[in-house]
């Protein structure tokens, strides 16, 4: 049996191979509800064979939305319709889901990506006023965020945790704190995003502060064994900034904190980025997480190859590693990993005669 297809576990997640569907959004809610393309989009893959499917980045608040097309968890109606959802896949498929939660904080308030993605005022239809850390905007020229005040703050914490319970209450089996790519609790971390002069700013110890008390209140909101996990940019890839020395010591914190894993990706904090975009150009920030920490690692970024994944856990850079647009080009890549190395996997009894002849035991789970 290749390493890829090995059972691992998540606190109370019992993963049956290493290999994990990381969040994508879609852009295709409406006023925070998904829709039936999120039917078509996580039923699919939901038949792909992978261990772990993650819902997309879901906002815990209105305004921490990335767009006005973004998938929410913060009301009643937003989780009536995740919960359709999951009903509807929960009828034909048994892979564990989990959720990232997130608020966009500064870089919220945009178009869709296929209409240009650029930032829309508060006075425009589909805008709203951002907030961040600092009043200081993602880009020249964009309107700039109102700095978070301690209500503002506590109104964040809080949401954080009411999705979290929502998000269990529907059955989803893990959550992801989305602590990465630019957004809130990135902006929070990142000395090139958070001016503050009070103790949520400053030094290190002051810049963490704000995203672990979000963490440290999700966890304590869900039972002990129920995975909680962050995702992190190990780098903001620019001078002055979020670094993989100082995620280390956020992993630390949150290892000691009972965090259940990191997803380990990079960049996101600022248009001054320089990323050497290439095959596991993040995997050495994974790495450096896992050797000096006890935490479960997720590997993500260019991650497209058979024996490239199986390298990764072989040679122990991580423990899983999360596929993200390769998954929506091959999303059946699992099946063809397994098909490769010989190993087997799970599909669905209505797609059982597909099995290739040369492989007659792939389905055999």
């Amino acid at each position: 049996m290749s390493n890829l297809f090995t059972q691992f576990q998540v606190g109370r997640l019992k993963l049956a191979n290493r290999i994990v569907i990381a969040p994508m959004c879609q852009y295709s809610a409406v006023d925070g509800c998904m829709t039936d393309w999120h039917l078509i989009h996580l039923g699919h893959l939901a038949l792909s064979g992978a261990a772990l499917l993650t819902i997309e980045a879901t906002a815990v608040l209105p305004d921490g939305r990335i767009t006005y097309g973004d998938v929410g968890l913060w009301s009643d109606e937003t989780e009536a319709a995740m919960a359709r959802t999951l009903d509807s896949i929960r009828r034909y498929s048994d892979i564990s889901i989990a959720i990232q939660l997130a608020h966009a904080g500064r870089k919220a308030s945009t178009e869709v990506p296929w209409k240009g993605g650029a930032q829309i005022p508060p006075t425009a239809p589909n805008g709203w006023q951002t907030v961040a850390p600092s009043a200081a905007p993602f880009a020249s020229g964009e309107n700039a965020p109102v700095a978070l005040d301690r209500q503002g703050l506590r109104c964040v914490r809080e949401a954080f945790v009411d999705a979290a319970k929502r998000a269990e209450r529907i059955g989803l089996q893990a959550v992801q704190l989305h602590g990465a790519h630019g957004y809130l609790l990135h902006q929070f971390l990142s000395p090139l995003s958070n001016q503050r002069d009070d103790e949520y700013g400053g030094d290190l110890q002051g810049r963490m502060r704000f995203p672990l008390e979000v963490f440290d209140a999700v966890r304590a909101a869900l039972p002990p064994d129920f995975p909680v996990t962050m995702r992190v940019s190990g780098t903001d890839w620019a001078p002055g900034g979020w670094d993989l020395e100082q995620t280390i010591a956020f992993a630390r914190e949150l290892e000691a904190r009972r965090c259940d894993g990191m997803h380990v990706s990079s960049g996101g904090l600022t248009p001054a980025q320089n990323i050497p975009v290439g095959p596991n150009y993040q995997v050495p920030l994974a790495r450096e997480v896992k050797a000096t920490t006890s935490l479960p690692v997720i590997a993500v970024g260019l991650i497209t190859d058979y024996e490239q994944a199986e390298a990764i856990i072989g040679t122990g850079d991580a423990d899983l590693v999360a596929l993200a647009r390769g998954m929506l080009y091959d999303p059946r890549w699992p099946w063809h990993a397994a098909a490769y190395f010989g190993d087997r996997v799970k599909a669905p009894n209505q797609y059982l005669r597909c099995q290739p002849r040369q492989h007659r035991n792939l389905f055999d789970v």
